[in-house]
């Protein structure tokens, strides 16, 4: 696709240029910028729809019709249809954490349109000088890095240990050491932290592609078209393929960085450092953004891996559905509907369905507690129950009631952790066979591959380690060979 044609392609279709051409682009870019951007983490939905509820009045917004909002709707009323509107055309994400509530965040797009419109500001002024030397070092490192040449690479190191060791010497000698004036140190500080701030919109990427795949996995299955072996060559290659992109590659690397304790110490010494220095020299900056920075990139990063989580989940229960459950037929129904439904939504339509009933409805709620002025009465029990004669094992339907596939993950864990108590690296079948194997099939495999991405791990595509997951029916599955290091 020519550079025209991609521009053409997202002046149609980018959330970000939308949320741009809105009537009313600067009351909702500047709620979404104080409530979101400011403080970088997520808002609960009543939080959030009360926020907006006080802006909408306190601003007198009265009707909007590109949201499809009337003078005679009330100020909740109006939240709520913005927060859906917003939604809907991609400018806020949410999602429900397990206690149930319903979290909102800014989605890449509009964190990126906000970063971009902070980056008209006019400076007081522009630094040339720290620009240019970020481009010179920048092409300098290129250089050095892509030459393979062994005689050359020796040449630049000591072309660098003969410019260190000759500042070493001038400042033995009783010479100053160079240090950056304010017009050097501002510019830089500024770049650094707008930097910074892009890296958070990454990482929203980053998660946007998992939740891609975990949809398609939703709606092949969905289909009834696509046998469990076709979903898993799906997701596999899907994941592979993320994993071997560029930015696959890139989020991997740095998550690895950003975990390992001595680097997140001398992150925390350096950004420490800098605000020090900015200080005792009396530099204003009021941006504490890189002071929590760290924490911004744990949160979103987390959530990266709840969204490879949710995917692993949900392929688990794929693999494990009983097809010859009496509840097949209610299950294929609901596929149908759910198919219907993603079909309608790749369209953006908006199916509005509702259900009619001829007769009020009658609601029978015959455990609830009774409204009533009466004392309960105690009552006590003076029969013993006799002990039955049959053990509770030998009830046809007593399995029933246990759930057999149910993982704890904090388990698959420690063994992990174990396992690298012993050995440098290991290899995911070793931790499977040093544990006796799988007891609950394929959910159990599928939550070691998830607690796997907790440690630092390499891949092999090219070769291939088979986990047996049945051992009854001899039942196994052939994996990419993967290696867990200390």
């Amino acid at each position: 696709m020519s550079e025209a044609s991609l521009i053409s392609d997202i002046l149609k279709t980018s959330p970000s240029v939308e949320l741009l051409k809105l009537r009313n682009r600067e009351i909702i870019i500047l709620f979404l910028y104080k409530v979101f951007y400011m403080h970088r983490d997520p808002v609960p939905y009543e939080s959030l729809r009360l926020q907006l509820t006080d802006y909408l009045s306190s601003h007198n917004l009265e009707n909007d019709e590109e949201n499809d909002i009337s003078v005679f709707d009330s100020y909740e009323e109006k939240a709520y249809k913005y927060l859906q509107h917003w939604t809907d055309k991609g400018f806020l994400r949410n999602y429900q954490e397990e206690s149930g509530e319903v979290f909102y965040e800014l989605s890449s797009y509009t964190s990126k349109t906000i970063d971009w419109l902070i980056s008209l500001k006019r400076e007081e002024f522009v630094g040339t000088e720290s620009k240019f030397m970020n481009l010179f070092a920048q092409i300098k490192d290129l250089v050095e890095f892509t030459n393979e040449d062994p005689a050359e690479r020796i040449k630049i190191l000591e072309q660098k240990k003969q410019e260190i060791e000759h500042q070493i010497q001038k400042i033995q000698a009783g010479e100053d050491a160079m240090v950056y004036e304010e017009y050097q140190v501002l510019p830089r500080f500024r770049e650094i932290t707008r930097s910074a701030k892009e890296l958070l919109s990454d990482f929203k990427e980053v998660e946007d592609n998992f939740k891609t795949i975990t949809k398609a996995i939703y709606q092949k299955h969905a289909e009834g078209e696509f046998s469990k072996g076709d979903i898993l060559e799906y997701t596999f290659g899907a994941l592979n393929e993320l994993q071997q992109s560029s930015q696959g590659k890139s989020f991997y690397a740095f998550w690895d960085f950003l975990m390992s304790p001595s680097m997140q110490n001398k992150w925390d010494a350096m950004v420490g450092s800098l605000y020090e220095a900015l200080d005792s020299k009396q530099m204003r900056h009021d941006d504490m953004f890189l002071r929590n920075m760290k924490n911004y990139l744990y949160s979103n990063g987390k959530k990266v891996y709840q969204a490879n989580d949710k995917m692993a989940d949900k392929l688990s229960r794929i693999i494990c559905e009983n097809e010859n459950s009496p509840s097949m037929a209610s299950l294929r129904v609901i596929q149908d509907i759910q198919a219907v439904l993603l079909q309608l939504a790749g369209e953006n339509i908006k199916p509005d369905l509702s259900l009619e009933l001829e007769t009020l409805p009658d609601i029978a709620l015959p455990l609830e507690r009774r409204l009533t002025m009466e004392r309960n009465v105690d009552v006590s029990y003076d029969k013993v129950l006799e002990i039955a004669s049959a053990d509770i094992s030998d009830a046809a339907s007593a399995e029933k009631l246990f759930v057999r596939h149910g993982v704890d993950r904090a388990v698959l864990r420690q063994r992990i952790t174990v396992s690298l108590k012993k050995h440098k690296q290991v290899s995911l079948s070793a931790v499977v066979e040093e544990n006796g194997g799988l007891e609950k099939g394929l959910s159990e495999l599928f939550g070691y591959i998830t607690v796997m991405r907790e440690f630092r791990h390499v891949i092999h595509p090219d070769k291939t380690q088979v986990i047996e997951f049945n051992s009854e029916e001899k039942k196994s599955i052939v994996v990419p060979e993967i290696i867990i290091l200390k």
